[in-house]
């Protein structure tokens, strides 16, 4: 069932019956799945056939579980390398520097960046008779991730669907992550297994939504187009759209100057650039530097969310400094290190929280 699922006729409705089923498939729930006449030649067909019936169990521990949890957003991104998992780190920090208490779920199994990302690594998830506790950064933001169960972090997780659904499943039901305001969870890239357990896993405790994050250029945005269209198919809310590494941006000061020959040999005058520019122009010291990396030309995600109508939260800018953050597991809100994201970081969380506790913001205002 690795294909996403759909109705037999392309607008899945969340019955579960994949998308390369044949004509008039049954279900997979159904007591003929995999040995009725439709079935016959159908690549599931075994899968179908030697699959558990009826419902999930553990859907009522999931529920029970989750029912301390206000509020369940989960970030995700059409393909890798857009920086999800660093906005996801960052939202989790911003949530909890304004005083919520937020849990940080990382369910991307075989790459599991989040530890790192909270200056977490080398920790490792202990057990009570509540079932497993989060792995704290402060005392009102725990995460949870397969990296701190792996014995070594270079440790390959070579697992196939089911097993990833089983663990993405214990996360949900056996972590004891208390009261929770926020529960943010990091999803792999694209819409594979993992996007379709835990939506399913999460609908009856009820999910708020999804931000999905991409950079400015076609070759992304094409990809969270069909993550757009995977969130209608499975009846998840797009709380928005954020652009991520949208133009260069950093401090004049922090920039390195280098002289290059006409041979190509690179020569660092950057010590004579800032004295120079301390000596004649000091007021040039406090700006910030600008320019674009990605092609943005054809309005990049903010004319998609317009033609797609949902909700656009925001640009935050490719940032040293919050590369740096990332690198070192922290906050880019504790200091004024990052000063060219900290402020577009700030302005999409503070919009998320007003647009999550339903303060008046019209709609078209979200697309701005």
């Amino acid at each position: 069932m690795e294909n996403g699922h759909s109705n037999g006729n392309g607008d899945g409705d969340g019955d579960g019956v994949p998308e390369n089923a044949n004509e008039h498939c049954p279900g997979p729930q159904s007591e003929s799945a995999g040995k009725a006449e439709e079935c016959a030649g159908c690549p599931n067909q075994q899968e179908c056939a030697t699959a558990p019936k009826g419902p999930d169990p553990d859907l009522v521990s999931i529920q029970e579980r989750m029912a301390t949890v206000k509020h369940k957003i989960l970030v995700l991104s059409g393909k890798g390398g857009v920086g999800k998992s660093t906005f996801s780190a960052q939202l989790a920090f911003a949530l909890s520097s304004m005083d919520y208490q937020v849990g940080l779920l990382d369910i991307d199994i075989c790459g599991p960046s989040i530890p790192k990302m909270l200056g977490l690594e080398g920790q490792g998830i202990h057990q009570s008779n509540l079932g497993w506790s989060p792995v704290y950064v402060d005392d009102n933001l725990g995460v949870m991730s397969i990296g701190f169960m792996l014995p070594h972090p270079d440790e390959a997780v070579i697992w196939r669907g089911p097993r990833k659904n089983g663990i993405i499943k214990q996360f949900l039901k056996d972590v004891n992550w208390g009261e929770l305001d926020y529960l943010v969870v990091d999803a792999p890239p694209g819409t594979s297994d993992e996007h379709i357990s835990i939506v399913q896993f999460l609908k009856a405790s009820g999910i708020d939504g999804a931000i999905i994050v991409s950079t400015p250029q076609q070759v992304s945005l094409i990809d969270v187009r069909k993550e757009v269209s995977f969130c209608k198919k499975v009846g998840l809310r797009v709380l928005g759209v954020v652009e991520n590494m949208s133009g260069l941006r950093q401090p004049l000061s922090d920039l390195h100057f280098m002289k290059v020959s006409e041979t190509g040999e690179e020569r660092d005058v950057t010590e004579w650039a800032l004295e120079y520019m301390r000596a004649n122009a000091p007021e040039i010291l406090d700006m910030v530097a600008s320019t674009e990396i990605f092609d943005s030309s054809r309005g990049g995600a903010a004319k998609m969310c317009l033609e797609m109508d949902v909700p656009f939260l925001g640009k935050v800018p490719m940032d040293p400094q919050l590369g740096k953050a990332a690198e070192e597991g922290r906050s880019c809100f504790i200091d004024k290190k990052c000063r060219a994201s900290q402020l577009a970081l700030k302005r999409i969380v503070d919009k998320l929280v007003a647009y999550q506790t339903e303060a008046e913001i019209p709609l078209e205002e979200m697309h701005r």
